[in-house]
């Protein structure tokens, strides 16, 4: 799904954006540690990591915040974002799949802006929470 355009006028407390999903892999991890350049071997390689006493590699947590934040901005688009902030839950294991949850928890105008506020979470298959935050974005009206 790509950006929306979302008006302040149309949302209401409750709303819920639509639920992107995603299996983490292992070539997901090694993707993301060669573009942003974090090479943690706990991320990339599964005997240093087992040799840590992991049962296996597990995921970047930016990587799951970017993901969480792709499901954000296509309900809120890109520009109208003011703020996001998250608390990593648990760790991410390749083969768990990922779904987005986003809610709107409250709405208000502020100096002039329409104000969204959002309830989001990541969570996999099994509704273990992996991230868990909120936004706020300044939207657009009709009028």
């Amino acid at each position: 799904m790509g950006e929306r355009k979302l008006f302040f006028d149309d949302v209401n407390e409750g709303d819920e954006a639509p639920e992107l999903s995603h299996e983490l892999t292992r070539t997901d991890l090694v993707q993301y540690a060669g573009a942003s350049g974090d090479f943690n071997p706990m991320h990339t390689d599964e005997v240093k990591a087992k040799e840590a006493g992991l049962p296996s590699v597990f995921g970047h947590g930016m990587f799951s915040a970017g993901f969480l934040a792709t499901a954000i901005t296509d309900y809120v688009g890109v520009g109208n974002l003011t703020r996001y902030r998250v608390r990593f839950a648990k760790q991410t294991w390749p083969g768990e799949t990922f779904v987005t949850k986003v809610k709107v928890t409250g709405k208000r105008k502020e100096n002039g802006a329409h104000l969204v506020d959002l309830e989001c979470t990541l969570v996999n298959q099994d509704g273990e929470v992996k991230v868990a935050g909120a936004a706020t974005a300044n939207l657009p009206t009709r009028g």
